[in-house]
């Protein structure tokens, strides 16, 4: 039975050092998973038990938990500088990377703004619209998650993440229904004093959600028309999870700004904004940086971003989650023939979702996987989203096994 009693008693020991704020540990004092070490798909908890990970580390492993080249990539600068000086002296990794992303951006002339995790990313994003156009409004959708942090909780969509902040968050977000007839958008952004729409292309925690065909690309027209600034939060979507490098790229659209981070990193904390030469300019200011960050775009993490990079480049993962992606879904959709409880299965590439008619039966799977190794979660405002997120580079025999075995968990669950 997991959690095994190392787990087990790890879990009473950090509930009794760490602050409830994170939910690792449960508030009914049931114990917590503890990891130990994690390559390619596999994971092994420190009871020694081997899971097949279908979360990906949220995303954050699209190459594979502790890639070679990502691991070799890390040893080697660790070796040679941990950290710079932040926004005073740069190093070479650090321009090598702004070349590469700058050059991948599906954005016109764009240049990079560093951050260290994707909640910042999204912050630094609302803070350039706001000083580039003067117009406090954003248009945010429904569901949506762009982090916790107060100005990406305000247009986070989670009432009860909001709620106890709810007095001090930022009073100009406007919200509409992800997926919205155009009318709608058009009427919205015609009435209020809109400088930024924030759109995830597709909706990733809050429950898997693909748009309707063409929809992203009539947001964009929109937004051009109205002068609205169009910022694509791609922190999970990005870096060839969704079968395209950013999920923009399916129908074309160019954003005005671009949030990216989790897969980026390869495992280490760094995330950056992509976004028009134009609009960074209203950055320029003598004096102290306005937004900055003591481990800005830390030379390990620059090195782990940029091996990952070339893996998905040289084994073209993004057409590799498309391909695996089509039998993945099959598969999934199959599922329905099996229990009641599943009532929508949706995806693109290597991202699905998996609704079921409750959260206590998304709950039982979840629980009902782990007892059979594999690892995936529940998401979406009720919990009630099954995700399955495995890693690009999973090997297409372990996620036939992990497919299989999740439907054995939801038959006997």
């Amino acid at each position: 039975m997991t959690p095994g009693p190392r787990s087990r008693a790890l879990s009473e020991r950090l509930r009794e050092l760490e602050a409830p704020g994170i939910n690792t540990l449960p508030p009914d004092g049931s114990p917590s998973l503890l990891w130990e070490e994690a390559h390619g798909a596999e994971v092994r908890d420190v009871d020694g038990n081997i899971y097949i990970d279908l979360t990906s580390g949220f995303g954050v492993a699209a190459v594979g938990h502790a890639h070679p080249r990502v691991v070799a990539a890390i040893r080697e600068q660790a070796g040679k500088l941990l950290h710079g000086l932040g926004d005073v002296h740069a190093h070479p990794l650090r321009v090598a990377l702004a070349e590469r992303l700058v050059r991948l951006a599906p954005v016109d002339d764009p240049q990079v703004f560093f951050a260290i995790s994707g909640g910042e990313a999204v912050e630094i994003a609302l803070k350039t619209a706001l000083a580039a156009t003067g117009r406090p409004g954003i248009l945010a959708f429904e569901p949506a998650y762009h982090g916790t942090t107060l100005g990406a909780l305000a247009v986070t969509s989670r009432t009860e993440f909001r709620a106890p902040f709810a007095a001090h968050l930022h009073g100009h977000v406007h919200r509409l229904p992800f997926g919205a007839e155009p009318e709608q958008i058009a009427a919205l952004l015609r009435g209020k004093d809109l400088g930024a729409a924030l759109v995830e292309p597709i909706v990733g925690r809050e429950g898997v959600l693909l748009p309707p065909p063409g929809w992203l690309a009539a947001l964009a027209d929109l937004c051009r028309q109205a002068g609205v600034l169009l910022i694509a939060d791609e922190i999970f979507t990005g870096f060839g999870r969704t079968g395209t490098l950013f999920a923009v790229e399916a129908e074309g659209v160019r954003p005005d700004l671009l949030c990216c981070g989790k897969a980026l990193g390869g495992g280490l904390p760094i995330a950056a904004v992509l976004g028009r030469r134009d609009l960074f300019r209203c950055w320029e200011t003598p004096g102290e940086a306005r937004h900055t960050a003591t481990f800005l775009a830390n030379p390990l993490a620059c090195a782990a971003a940029l091996a990952v990079l070339d893996i998905l480049d040289e084994e073209d993962l993004a057409a590799r989650a498309m391909r695996l992606g089509a039998w993945t879904g099959e598969r999934l959709a199959a599922l329905r023939n099996l229990s009641p409880a599943v009532t929508a299965v949706r995806g693109r590439g290597l991202l699905w979702g998996i609704e079921l008619a409750t959260s206590g039966a998304a709950k039982a799977w979840v629980s009902a996987a782990q007892e059979r190794g594999v690892l995936f979660l529940a998401g979406g405002p009720e919990g009630r989203v099954a995700q399955v997120v495995p890693p690009l580079t999973i090997p297409e025999e372990q996620l036939d096994s992990a497919l299989g075995i999740l439907a054995e968990a939801l038959v006997s669950s």
